[in-house]
């Protein structure tokens, strides 16, 4: 079958609310732009790592949020993830979950991408049973749901389960069974590790199309982007995109920003991370660049938290979503990895506001963008776009 095609990007700075793509008003023009101090004003903004004020984060829990990028093995609660390790007999960092926390939170801002990286092994293990794969689905998917989501898309790479006795088939079918348990409309991606041989490559990809249309609404490359770029399997996925399979690629995020356009060509309508981008922006390059995306129709999954984090930017408040969002590409915002990052994506979008510079009414665009970008099927795309409509109208924001 003919693989499915996504609505264009809107035309930048289009203030259209109606049509396929849901184009909004941006800037810093709005009447309703910010809930804080203007941010010319340095001594107006919270310090990276201040609390953020309740009264904003609760309006950003009551913001409608779509989540399109986030790693199951990276958002187990606390709790959980102590439970499984002791019921797998599997040594813990911490005694309790506070102390959990606290041991993800010191790897967060260790600075470094192996120290950030090193709860996976944890979260893997843990999760290594179809009944803990159900469970950590379910929970993802009603934590988002609690947090304001009104459709959500998870992804994990199934074959790391493994070398831990879980066939992938069985890993996948777990999981599906635990995010259809919520009420939540939601999907799987299935992932792929780009360091790892090409004949795991493919068997992740052939996964990934034995379960399209029964749960699986697309398939990632992630992994290390420096010296595994994804041009190396762009036959298998001229293959994937022959039988109909939707493609996000991580890109650009610790390599640069042709790795984004190298993406585009491969045939990916979405890109995970893809903030290198930025770098192009100001130069001779940025027209082409930014126009071979319009035309694709490419949508950002962008990650600011995490990707401070991993050290692909310095702050929130200096990460490159803003000058993106500016030119006019499409993009919304993400949590990468709750548990790693320790964040929630209404924790998000307040620092979005708060350090960043957005609006209430910048993120709901965002939110109507990513609908439209969505793989989910055209009613829990346009039902999420309502929900997000709604909610800007009982907030004043039209």
């Amino acid at each position: 079958m003919a693989p499915r095609r996504h609505p264009p990007v809107s035309a930048p700075k289009a203030c259209v609310r109606a049509g396929p793509r849901g184009g909004c008003a941006r800037g810093r023009g709005s009447h309703y732009h910010r809930t804080v101090s203007d941010p010319d004003t340095a001594s107006a903004w919270p310090a990276a790592d201040e609390a953020v004020d309740p009264a904003i984060l609760a309006r950003a829990r009551a913001l409608p949020k779509v989540l399109l990028h986030e790693h199951l093995d990276g958002g187990l609660r606390e709790a959980t993830l102590l439970e499984l390790l002791r019921a797998r007999g599997l040594p813990a960092p911490a005694p309790d979950a506070a102390g959990l926390a606290a041991w993800f939170d010191a790897r967060a801002h260790a600075g470094s991408l192996e120290e950030y990286l090193r709860g996976f092994g944890l979260t893997v293990a843990a999760m290594a049973s179809p009944v803990a794969l159900e469970r950590v689905a379910f929970e993802a998917a009603e934590d988002a749901r609690e947090d304001g989501c009104v459709l959500a898309e998870f992804r994990i790479a199934p074959l790391l389960f493994e070398p831990h006795g879980v066939d992938a088939d069985e890993a996948v079918a777990a999981m599906l069974q635990g995010l259809a348990r919520s009420p939540l409309p939601s999907g799987l991606i299935v992932c792929a590790m780009r360091q790892e041989d090409d004949a795991r490559i493919t068997r992740a990809a052939e996964l990934a199309l034995r379960w399209l249309g029964r749960g699986v609404i697309a398939f990632d490359l992630a992994g290390p982007e420096a010296g595994w770029p994804a041009t190396r399997h762009a036959r298998l996925l001229e293959r994937l995109r022959e039988a109909g399979m939707p493609l996000t690629l991580h890109a650009g995020e610790a390599d640069a920003a042709h790795r984004v356009l190298e993406a585009v060509q491969l045939g990916a309508r979405r890109i995970g991370h893809g903030v290198r981008l930025a770098d192009l922006l100001g130069t001779p390059a940025a027209g082409p660049a930014l126009q071979a995306l319009r035309e694709a129709g490419v949508h950002l999954e962008v990650c600011p938290t995490s990707n401070v984090h991993t050290g692909a930017a310095r702050s929130v408040a200096s990460h490159p979503i803003r000058a993106l969002w500016e030119a006019g590409v499409s993009l919304s915002f993400h949590t990468d990895n709750r548990l790693m990052s320790r964040l929630t994506h209404s924790l998000e979008a307040a620092r979005l506001v708060t350090q960043a510079g957005f609006s209430w009414e910048d993120l709901r665009c965002m939110g109507e963008q990513a609908a439209s970008a969505s793989f989910l099927e055209p009613a829990h795309r346009e039902r999420a776009r309502r929900a997000l409509q709604a909610g800007a109208a009982s907030a004043g924001l039209h």
